[in-house]
C-alpha cells in the first residue's frame, strides 16, 4: 500500500492504494465519488470520464498511483454549488433517459465549453465521440450543449 494525495472536487484528500488499483475503483470505492461509472473497463464507452488537471480522461485506464498530487473533478464537484447551466439545460431538454452516460458526457461537454464556448454542432459531436449513449440517439444531448453554447457568457 502507498499513500497518495490528491485534490478531489476542490478538497484535499489522501488515500492508500495498491500499485495496481485503478483510479475509477479508488474514486468510487474509497473516496465516494459515484458519478464515474464502470461501463466497459477498456476506456471505450466514456462512462468513467473525469477531469484530471483540467482535461477529460477515462479513469478506468489510469492507475490511482499515477495521480498523486493532481487535481480531479467529477460531476459531484461540478454540482458543489448547485447544477451548472449545462446540467440545467440537459434537464430542461430531457437529454438523458437512463442517465448512465450522463456524468461522462457532462464532463466531456464541460471541457468542450470551457475551451470553446461557442462550438459548432460538428465540434460538439467530435467532443462526444468517445462517449457512448445507448438510449437517446445523441440528438437531445447535442441540442442541449448547442443551446448552452448560443448564450453569451
Amino acid at each position: 500500500m502507498r499513500k497518495i494525495n490528491l485534490i478531489l472536487n476542490g478538497e484535499k484528500r489522501s488515500v492508500y492504494v495498491e500499485p495496481n488499483d485503478l483510479l475509477l475503483d479508488v474514486l468510487r470505492d474509497k473516496l465516494g465519488a459515484k458519478s464515474p461509472k464502470c461501463g466497459c473497463d477498456r476506456g471505450d464507452c466514456g462512462a468513467c470520464t473525469i477531469m484530471l488537471e483540467g482535461k477529460s480522461v477515462r479513469s478506468c485506464n489510469i492507475l490511482a498511483i499515477e495521480v498523486d498530487g493532481q487535481e480531479i473533478l467529477t460531476v459531484e464537484g461540478l454540482s458543489r454549488n448547485g447544477l451548472t447551466e449545462l446540467q440545467n439545460t440537459f434537464l430542461q431538454m430531457n437529454s438523458f433517459q437512463c442517465g448512465f452516460c450522463a456524468p461522462g458526457i457532462t464532463i466531456a461537454a464541460t471541457e468542450l465549453l470551457d475551451k470553446n464556448p461557442h462550438p459548432t454542432i460538428e465540434d460538439i459531436k467530435e467532443s462526444l465521440s468517445g462517449n457512448l449513449c445507448r438510449c437517446t440517439g445523441y440528438t437531445p444531448i447535442v441540442d442541449a450543449i448547442f443551446e448552452v453554447s448560443k448564450k453569451d457568457k
